[in-house]
């Protein structure tokens, strides 16, 4: 063989040993341009079949996906950051990871989970916050709504969101302020008219019978996350089953009689010992909420993420990953939670220290679990009802939308025992 082909080969040779095996998304700060978009290109990946893996407490959380063509372009073309990592590299990497002395680990993410978005068909104006993130980060979810789930369709799915709803079968509570307004009407006509579809005779019967599905497709398995007023709303609804806690205004007849000493806390999943609020007009569940108790300006209205081992404790770790510990605090119909009234099972993610609100927490039910979060919009201090929705091209690097993101991908991660 002559030296010139000799000299090609070796090149080739060396090229191809050099090439690189992975592309690292880095999840840090000052890295990563699009962090939410980030979350949408390892769920793609995902769903394409590739292997990935979420690196946790390492950058912010980074993912370390294969070094594939298709892969880069998607990278490109959303505009998300990444890092080229030979097969060395990603040796010493893991190996940095492994070592008992750091507060990292490599959790492997099997495969894309199907996702639903329980939210009404007749939307109302105001956005939902994990819609907009799922839409932002293009990650596909289905919209179901109270006929799906009372034909037990969650079965098909990993994982459900519970947008913005009022299990308790009081409309939200806005009959104070919005009574006589042509939404709040037309929403109460059509709940009316669904529930009688649906075999019920009031709304607060079928959206009883809504919350008993979703706890047991929690039990059986799955996963399910919360925001605002879906977290109380739902908790209270468990605990009131077979009692009536609505006033004539709203279902037509009179609540039972001292119903507040009736409730089976027992049934709640997060929440215990929490007093009903009987007046129809106050915006408010429950003292679970701490909205109206709160005195902290919107320039101090922060709360912190809790520090989990990420070898001992992967699942809290991974729902706390982000590139900050201090997360700008948002409201909401329900913003924060008292902390008094949170079962002792329940693990505390995140809690504002000026107060010592919990504002964000997760639990185990049966086989499956749950998160819950206050607050109505992360990038929005005060969403108001007609406000417009968040345009997260101005915030594609929020703390607080990440930490809704980081619940979603979660599910996909190869299981391990929980020691907490």
């Amino acid at each position: 063989m002559k030296p010139k082909n000799l000299c090609f080969l070796f090149l080739f040779f060396v090229s191809t040993i050099a090439k690189a095996g992975f592309l690292l998304l880095p999840m840090d700060e000052t890295s990563q341009q699009n962090h939410l978009k980030a979350y949408g290109i390892t769920y793609w990946c995902l769903d394409k079949n590739y292997k990935a893996s979420w690196l946790l407490n390492y950058r912010g959380g980074s993912f370390l996906l294969p070094d594939a063509p298709e892969i880069r372009k998607e990278c490109q073309i959303r505009g998300v950051s990444f890092e080229v990592v030979s097969d060395s590299e990603e040796v010493e990497l893991l190996n940095l990871i492994a070592s008992p002395s750091q507060n990292m680990e490599s959790v492997l993410l099997e495969k894309a989970p199907k996702i639903a978005v329980y939210t009404p068909k007749g939307k109302q104006p105001w956005d939902d916050a994990v819609t907009l993130v799922l839409t932002y980060a293009e990650i596909p979810f289905t919209a179901v709504y109270d006929e799906e789930v009372l034909s037990d369709q969650l079965l098909l799915y990993d994982w459900l969101h519970l947008h913005h709803e009022d299990f308790t079968g009081q409309y939200g509570k806005f009959y104070g302020t919005y009574k006589n307004t042509p939404w709040y009407i037309e929403q109460k006509k059509e709940a009316e008219i669904l529930a009688k579809k649906l075999g019920f005779a009031k709304v607060s019967d079928e959206k009883g019978a809504v919350a008993q599905k979703i706890s047991h497709f929690v039990i059986g398995g799955g996963f399910m996350f919360a925001m605002c007023s879906a977290t109380d709303s739902f908790d209270i609804a468990l605990a009131a089953q077979g009692i009536d806690i609505c006033e004539t205004m709203f279902d037509g007849d009179a609540s039972s009689p001292n119903y507040q000493a009736q409730l089976d806390y027992s049934k709640s999943f997060a929440f215990k010992n929490f007093t009903l609020e009987r007046r129809p007009e106050q915006y408010e569940f429950s003292n679970i909420d701490m909205t109206g108790r709160r005195k902290i300006p919107m320039e101090k209205d922060y709360f912190t993420l809790m520090e989990f081992s990420a070898k001992w404790d992967p699942i809290p770790s991974m729902l706390c990953q982000n590139h900050t510990q201090l997360i700008k605090g948002f409201m909401g119909q329900t913003t924060a939670f008292d902390s008094e009234l949170i079962k002792s099972n329940i693990l505390l993610l995140g809690s504002c220290e000026l107060n010592g609100e919990a504002r964000y927490i997760h639990g185990q039910k049966g086989k499956g679990m749950f998160t819950f979060y206050g607050g109505h919009d992360p990038e929005d201090f005060q969403h108001q009802v007609g406000d417009p929705a968040t345009v997260l091209d101005l915030h594609p690097n929020s703390p607080g939308y990440r930490l809704i993101l980081n619940n979603v991908l979660f599910p996909a991660a190869k299981k391990k025992k929980l020691k907490t």
